[in-house]
């Protein structure tokens, strides 16, 4: 082997390394939001919610396998795209298994983990009240057809929206969380509220199980972020790049990512009045309004975006309330609004700033606020509108919502045979100021 072979080989195994470190963070977002979802429910619906966090991962990866990954190869193009291109895709491709000159599996994989992200996303709004067969559909067709369709069009080298309309969104705010928040709102509005959660039009706050769980939950989703946003950079020998091809690097991923963290997390505490559990998704919420551009601001530019990104949440969640919507981990308000609010925000912040020559699609226009804004707003009926129709038809054949009398009991004693707490946990009920705790009263 020469000299030079031996460098392409190395050089080889860094980028594979690069995504299996992403990969493998990834899932960390999944353990999170599987411990954020369990504290979130009752204690009488714990392990369902679970085991739907663990049936999502599954159903999802493997139909992304399936057909999801050649969504992304054949639709880049609006309308029509390179559908015969897109044959390496196919599941039966050679390069979709063990062939040891093709690197598909690895970023594969770090797709497929983004799809499984946005199946978790809706997977806390409708907690306590869906059934699991009607969740596992909704969450195939948002996890392999159509977060991944946005995915082509708005976060791919060729996609039409870079090409034709100037759209830069580094973090995939768009195509994950806008796409995910808008599905899932379609699905609230026709699943409903839990039952006692709105009573007389006023809302009535049923809290969490377990909080500190919850927020732990979050913490591991903050973990998983790094990951996810280290599979948002390509890695090459030669240097970092967006998926846009507009060069970046790590350091500047840590300064907004970080500072996005901390902005949202004071935002949100700043706006709620330290409600914790407003507080701790203030952090997520702070990241996704980064997101769009966040391989381009100034660190102090990220935490002021944030900030406001956070501050935001609390009011779109009471909004929402309004309408009698019940989302019960405020993922429209999280990943939904903030993308919403971000990528808006981008377009006015990075007016101007050139996109890359794309080989074969001319020049794209500049960064700017059409682009942005019109984008978002097609990746918001790119998920609310499949989310609201299937929904619909599945509460029209009676498959959408549990039977009340089941939601009543609690949904572990109908689906899994297991009791998450089989010595009893101690229940702490607040009234008024005084407390009982574990049966004994405690004055404030």
């Amino acid at each position: 082997m020469t000299p030079e072979d031996t460098l392409a080989s190395m050089e080889a195994v860094v980028t594979d390394l690069f995504y299996w470190m992403s990969i493998a963070l990834m899932i960390c977002i999944h353990a999170g939001f599987l411990a954020y979802e369990v504290g979130a429910s009752r204690s009488k619906n714990v392990l369902a919610s679970a085991m739907k966090n663990l049936l999502t991962f599954a159903v999802v990866i493997a139909t992304f396998f399936f057909f999801g990954w050649w969504f992304y190869n054949a639709f880049f193009q609006f309308p029509v795209g390179a559908i015969d291109a897109a044959t390496a895709a196919l599941p039966w491709s050679e390069d979709m298994g063990p062939n040891v000159t093709s690197v598909t599996g690895i970023f594969w994989g770090a797709f497929a983990l983004f799809a499984a992200t946005t199946g978790s996303i809706m997977s806390g709004a409708v907690l306590e009240r869906i059934r699991t067969s009607s969740f596992l559909i909704l969450t195939t067709v948002l996890g392999s057809v159509v977060w991944i369709i946005g995915a082509a069009w708005a976060w791919h080298g060729n996609g039409w929206l870079l090409t034709e309309w100037g759209w830069h969104d580094f973090g995939a705010a768009g195509c994950v969380h806008l796409i995910a928040g808008a599905f899932t709102l379609g699905v609230l509005m026709n699943l409903g509220p839990r039952i006692g959660r709105f009573v007389g039009g006023k809302a009535i706050t049923i809290p969490p199980h377990n909080l500190p769980l919850t927020m732990l939950g979050l913490m591991l989703i903050f973990v998983g972020s790094f990951g996810f946003l280290m599979g948002c950079v390509v890695y090459t020998n030669t240097g970092y790049f967006t998926i846009f091809g507009n060069p970046t690097n790590l350091s500047a991923i840590a300064f907004s990512t970080l500072m996005g963290l901390a902005g949202g997390i004071i935002g949100a505490y700043v706006s709620s009045k330290g409600e914790p559990f407003w507080t701790i998704s203030g952090g997520l919420a702070g990241v996704i309004s980064v997101a769009p551009g966040m391989d381009l601001y100034h660190p102090a530019l990220s935490f002021v975006i944030a900030a406001v990104g956070g501050m935001l949440i609390p009011y779109i969640g009471r909004l929402l309330e309004k309408f009698e919507i019940d989302d019960v981990v405020g993922a429209v308000s999280v990943h939904g609004g903030c993308a919403f609010y971000g990528l808006t925000v981008s377009g006015f912040v990075l007016w101007g700033y050139p996109n890359v020559a794309i080989d074969g699609f001319g020049t794209p226009p500049d960064i700017n606020p059409l682009g942005q804004i019109g984008g978002a707003v097609v990746l918001a009926l790119l998920g609310f509108v499949p989310g609201y129709a299937i929904s619909l038809a599945l509460k029209k054949v009676d498959m959408l919502r549990i039977p009340a009398e089941v939601e009543l009991a609690g949904l572990d004693l109908s689906e899994v045979p297991a009791t998450p707490y089989p010595e009893g946990i101690p229940v702490t009920t607040l009234r008024n100021e005084d407390a009982v705790i574990g049966g004994e009263e405690v004055k404030a």
